[in-house]
């Protein structure tokens, strides 16, 4: 039974949402019907477009930090849509230029690594790693250490939230099966998934988009990027270690029980070569997009597996809120990045290594890391140097995410899945350890990019 004051405040809060989206909704029908009912070039036309805009802008990017609209059933993905078609309704983006806005390179390598992923699951892949580390870690500090090399290097190649989407039942069921208490090792496949991601191109979605805003080589960002992650997985190891000091000070010798596993070599053998040969490509200077839609496209000839089988794998809404992000973001750009805003916002030295490490990590906290890189891009394209603002950037953002539990989608997707199974990851479970790791791990970052 829900209780008085519970009920209260969430009246409250549905009473504000459903009046912010009236606001928003009514300014955008206002904005849409003054160049229709006003002269041409009257003041009024601009200012209603640019009221709009900006209650269009900040209400979707509240909304989508929140998760969800209260009141309404409308998750993430159906904010950006609706917040791409208002901004075609207000007349602050023309319905062109939103098609253009869409970046087609993000979109197709994200779509590329998830058929890739996807195969790796079916063909077995995962449970040859699940039963490598079963193998190898024989003491509890082993197999921490083992579960963060695990997370963190398969992050950094095929995207962070894919990967605890696999490895969380898997070290779940390890850890029960071993009578350990499972948190910390689910700490550390959240954890230890964004540290890695931050290596590559291909680790998470805010790297892909600034893999294509950018168009640094692939071999050059790991380079720049590449010791930092790995800085960042032995903080790891450490931190959760010392945080749960008698957990991993036993050293019983673990014993895990064997499993039968369903896998098909020859598949695996295969999807792993196609793997490898993408990784390949990406070093070697093959556009990541056009690699990883190849590879992936070559996948889905297969006599073993159906093709539907595969694609039913792939995160569709993920791909719609990119889409819709691109115009929110493109259409706030045209309507409100003024010269004067430039200029108010090129007084702060984004140009300095710890400022924008600073601005990429709280924004990351407040909007999430794929909203921070889009809100950043208009201001990164002034910068003298911009490569190395994009590389600030991928490190800030990605690192951030390990602040809080809502810091990334990769942490939500650890303490949801673990939920289900009945084990309970809270808030100070996990802030006492990220916010730690994530300030650590920024100082490596900002001290590795100033030199």
């Amino acid at each position: 039974m829900v209780g008085p004051q519970k009920w209260q405040r969430s009246s409250i809060f549905t009473f504000i949402s459903m009046l912010t989206v009236t606001i928003v909704i009514a300014t955008t029908i206002v904005s849409a019907l003054t160049p229709i009912l006003l002269p041409t070039n009257h003041p009024l036309i601009w200012e209603s477009r640019y009221l709009a805009t900006g209650f269009i802008f900040v209400g979707c990017y509240l909304a989508i930090a929140i998760g969800k609209i209260p009141g309404l059933r409308i998750d993430r993905t159906g904010i950006a849509l609706l917040g791409a078609g208002l901004m075609v309704a207000s007349g602050a983006l023309p319905l062109e230029d939103a098609y253009k806005a869409v970046d087609l390179d993000t979109l197709t390598l994200l779509l590329g690594m998830m058929i890739v992923i996807a195969s790796l699951r079916i063909s077995g892949f995962f449970s040859l790693v699940n039963a490598w580390g079963r193998k190898h870690a024989r003491q509890p500090l082993v197999l921490l250490s083992v579960v963060v090399a695990i997370s963190g290097f398969l992050s950094a190649f095929l995207v962070n939230d894919a990967i605890c989407l696999v490895l969380t039942p898997m070290v779940l069921e390890l850890t029960l099966a071993l009578k350990r208490k499972p948190v910390p090792y689910l700490l550390a496949v959240a954890m230890a998934s964004n540290v890695g991601s931050t290596a590559t191109i291909t680790g998470n979605p805010q790297n892909i988009m600034i893999g294509s805003f950018s168009h640094i080589p692939y071999g050059n960002f790991a380079l720049a990027l590449g010791p930092v992650a790995i800085m960042g997985l032995i903080s790891t190891v450490i931190l959760i270690a010392l945080f749960y000091r008698t957990e991993f000070s036993d050293n019983t010798r673990l014993e895990a029980p064997a499993v039968k596993t369903h896998i098909n070599r020859t598949l695996v053998l295969r999807t792993l070569i196609a793997t490898l040969t993408m990784i390949g490509l990406f070093f070697a200077g093959v556009a990541p997009a056009k690699a990883a839609i190849i590879i992936g496209g070559l996948l889905l000839l297969s006599g073993r597996v159906k093709s539907y089988r595969v694609l039913n794998e792939i995160d569709w809404t993920l791909l719609l809120m990119f889409s819709g992000l691109f115009i929110i973001v493109a259409g706030a750009q045209h309507v409100l990045v003024t010269p004067g805003v430039i200029s108010t916002v090129g007084r702060l030295h984004l140009d300095q290594v710890p400022m924008l490490t600073a601005l990429t990590a709280i924004l990351s906290n407040l909007v999430s890391n794929v909203p921070a890189v889009l809100m950043l891009k208009p201001f990164v394209e002034i910068l003298n140097n911009q490569d190395k603002a994009w590389l600030v950037i991928a490190m800030a953002s990605t690192l951030a995410g390990n602040f809080t539990i809502l810091g990334s989608i990769a942490n939500l997707i650890v303490v949801q899945k673990s939920a289900a199974s009945g084990v309970v990851i809270g808030f100070w479970d996990y802030f006492r350890i990220g916010a730690p790791l994530t300030i650590i791990t920024l100082i490596i970052g900002m001290l590795w990019l100033s030199v």
